[in-house]
């Protein structure tokens, strides 16, 4: 074959020099045709859409022919001429063709629908649907728009540890690091294990959070965001929860409740944006096949004002809800932590509109939040949006060195480990903010899909960890 330098399908879907002669490579998705000529619909992972190979049969040898199935890889030298159908500008008149790479009819993704349960059993093909294309295609952009926004309000990109020995959430659900052998661990008098020999010399594990760095980053940097991969070994198995996930903590020196508030939609918008401007072709695609709702609920959520809602004022609403008449499977009263269907309930039905939840009862929240003057509330503040519940949780933090000891003491939280995040209260303290957004509780609003299972290349969940 003539060499001809490759061009990518989504570029020559924009091209207009009808005539030249062009290569392209890619797999082919679909062949169907007569006896004198067939179409091949070839994608490259570039574009949801295909570019369509006209083949005039008499051209090839039939060898040739009989491997270019569903699957198979494909180099075409071509003319780049002009489509009369299938909705494109664009099609390409074949002159050479290669087969890259052929692929058997054992190939599993043949033409016809494939449920998400068997898709996520090949995650190693997956990839190669239009569906799963465009949800990796636009999981790439909002991590652009992520970095993006905070590069540009001056935040500094700050890495923090993913091997860690503290437990920031104390919620003791953590995957230990070891390099001990497990067949023959030692042991003190008491039966604790001994892990003077082990690689840290301490028990070790994977991050539940960055927070606690982060804020160590922000008393000196001023304004910092992590952007990685979190551990929580709890065992849920549900559609919004993963045990390897991605996680975007900004913190904020000198930023109260207003201002976190207010960087927080600022940041949602700004995502949500970034998707509509630069993934439509995925997006509708998505629209189309999944949610007909999706692009309508996107263009509604950078256009409104999200609400700002007390917890006290929102177990009003829901207790309201409840004397209604409407059900809900979890009880509600002043000190429950909200269900997603609460949460759900306030933004679907309610309000209509996503929902920032502030000054929560002290009790369900972590240590660090900054206690309200009514000594029963703290400055958290949970983002709350249609279809997933909550998207965002952050808070003002405690930074007052008395105050803080005095809730780490009362919820017997062990500092031996902790020593150096004390040491940001007693060192020249300021006023700081921040949240944690899940990247894919992100991306389950943004494309629409129902699991979470379904944003992330490889899911990781309890006794899943294929491939």
């Amino acid at each position: 074959m003539e060499t001809i330098k490759r061009t990518k399908i989504v570029d020559l879907l924009k091209r207009e020099d009808f005539g030249t002669m062009v290569n392209v490579k890619g797999w082919v998705r679909t062949r169907r045709g007569s006896k004198q000529v067939n179409f091949i619909a070839l994608n490259d992972g570039s574009t949801i859409n295909n570019i369509q190979i006209v083949v005039d049969l008499d051209r090839f040898d039939e060898a040739l022919l009989k491997e270019i199935t569903t699957g198979a890889c494909l180099s075409v030298n071509g003319e780049l001429t002009e489509s009369v159908g299938s909705g494109q500008k664009a099609e390409i008149q074949a002159r050479e063709m290669e087969v890259l790479g052929t692929c058997d009819n054992s190939y599993p993704l043949q033409k016809k629908g494939h449920t998400m349960e068997f898709l996520r059993e090949i995650a190693h093909l997956r990839p190669r649907t239009n569906t799963f294309g465009a949800v990796f295609r636009i999981r790439h952009n909002m991590a652009i728009a992520i970095h993006t926004f905070f590069h540009q309000k001056g935040f500094f990109y700050f890495h923090t540890p993913i091997i860690t020995a503290s437990d920031c959430e104390g919620a003791g659900q953590m995957f230990q690091v070891t390099t001990k052998n497990l067949y023959d661990l030692k042991k003190d008098e008491n039966g604790s294990i001994i892990y003077d020999d082990d690689f840290f010399g301490k028990q070790a594990s994977l991050t539940v959070s960055g927070q606690l760095e982060g804020e160590l980053a922000a008393t000196a940097l001023g304004a910092i965001y992590t952007f990685g991969p979190t551990f929580r070994a709890e065992n849920s198995n549900t559609p919004r929860h993963l045990a390897e996930f991605w996680m975007v903590e900004p913190e904020v020196a000198f930023a109260d409740l207003h201002e976190l508030m207010d960087l927080e939609e600022e940041f949602i918008k700004f995502c949500v944006q970034w998707a509509l401007d630069h993934c439509m072709d995925d997006l509708e695609f998505l629209n189309k096949m999944f949610d007909k709702g999706l692009i309508e609920r996107l263009r509604q959520v950078t256009s409104t004002e999200f609400v700002r809602l007390p917890y006290t004022e929102g177990i009003q609403i829901l207790e309201e809800a409840v004397a209604k008449g409407h059900k809900f499977e979890f009880p509600v009263y002043w000190g429950c932590d909200l269900a997603s269907e609460h949460e759900r309930y306030l933004v679907e039905e309610h309000f209509r509109k996503p929902v920032i939840m502030i000054d929560y009862p002290k009790e369900i929240k972590a240590f660090y939040m900054k206690q309200n003057a009514d000594g029963k509330t703290v400055q958290g503040t949970d983002v709350l949006f249609p279809q997933i519940g909550e998207i965002i949780g952050g808070s003002v933090r405690e930074e007052n060195y008395d105050k803080l000891m005095a809730r780490i003491t009362e919820l017997h939280i062990p500092m031996k480990d902790m020593w150096w995040y004390l040491d940001t209260r007693k060192y020249g303290t300021c006023p700081h903010a921040g949240f944690g957004l899940g990247f894919e509780r992100l991306l389950l609003f943004v494309t629409g899909m129902a699991n979470i299972r379904d944003v992330i290349p490889f899911p990781r969940t309890p006794r899943n960890a294929e491939f």
